[in-house]
């Protein structure tokens, strides 16, 4: 279809995707193994895979609203809703239950803003978000766990627990900033009452634990370039979809 976006011309799919063709050839496989492009009753989609995924990833990234995307692929507004309802949860992320003994998690909350004043709270960053407890792998650096959102003025060390993050983690090791303490998790060390400056080891310790802890903060980094997660408009009974569908981004995309 002239005029239009399509997955046909590859020059589309970076800008849309934030992917690589091949990247991308990957992604599609994994939608057919699970019946995305089954034959179904009824009408036949109008547009092949790859166009239905590039929309939906265009979507997210760019927080464009239906009436905005539709025109760019060629379909009506309720046929781009229909193809982001039918995809979208095939893309969320399922978080892994099992963890080698060997490895080594990073933990930290991050602030979603939202319209839908239900569930989301006033926050740090003055404006109504949620909080979402995203948990990576300290070696890969992907997404392995995202914990359900909370109101945005929830304290990291409850939603830990509240969001199901500490569930989903059990009792592998997992790193932490200061501001989860009392909830087993490696985090810097502190001075104790009284206590003008740590020991050299734990200066030093401390200075590994900050290096380390920085990974998480460039899977932030990267997630926040879909724009959905500046600028949410869904309702809260909808917000879950964000902190899935972008931890799905990063844990089956791949953080580079």
């Amino acid at each position: 279809m002239a005029g239009v976006i399509t997955a046909s011309e590859a020059s589309w799919i970076a800008p849309f995707s934030g992917l690589s063709p091949r990247a991308f050839g990957k992604l599609v496989t994994v939608l057919r193994r699970q019946g995305a492009d089954a034959v179904r009753k009824g009408r036949p989609w109008s547009r092949p895979l790859e166009d239905r995924a590039l929309l939906v990833a265009a979507y997210w990234r760019t927080n464009l609203t239906m009436r905005q995307l539709a025109p760019l692929f060629g379909v009506s507004k309720s046929a781009a809703d229909r193809i982001i309802d039918h995809l979208g949860p095939m893309l969320a992320l399922q978080p892994r239950k099992r963890f080698a003994k060997d490895t080594v998690l990073i933990v930290d909350g991050t602030l979603v803003p939202i319209w839908d004043h239900t569930l989301a709270e006033r926050s740090k960053n003055y404006r109504y978000s949620t909080n979402h407890q995203v948990v990576i792998d300290a070696d890969t650096r992907l997404v392995v766990v995202v914990g359900r959102p909370l109101a945005g003025n929830r304290n990291d060390c409850k939603a830990w627990e509240e969001s199901g993050a500490k569930a989903a983690v059990g009792k592998t090791l997992t790193i932490a900033d200061g501001g989860y303490p009392g909830t087993g998790l490696a985090i810097p060390h502190r001075r104790e009452r009284g206590q003008t400056e740590l020991p050299d080891w734990k200066e030093d310790h401390n200075k590994s634990h900050k290096r380390v802890r920085a990974r998480v903060e460039h899977v932030f980094a990267r997630m926040k370039t879909w724009k959905i997660l500046r600028d949410c408009r869904l309702k809260g009974d909808g917000v879950p979809a964000v902190g899935t569908i972008t931890g799905s981004a990063i844990a089956t995309w791949g953080v580079t």
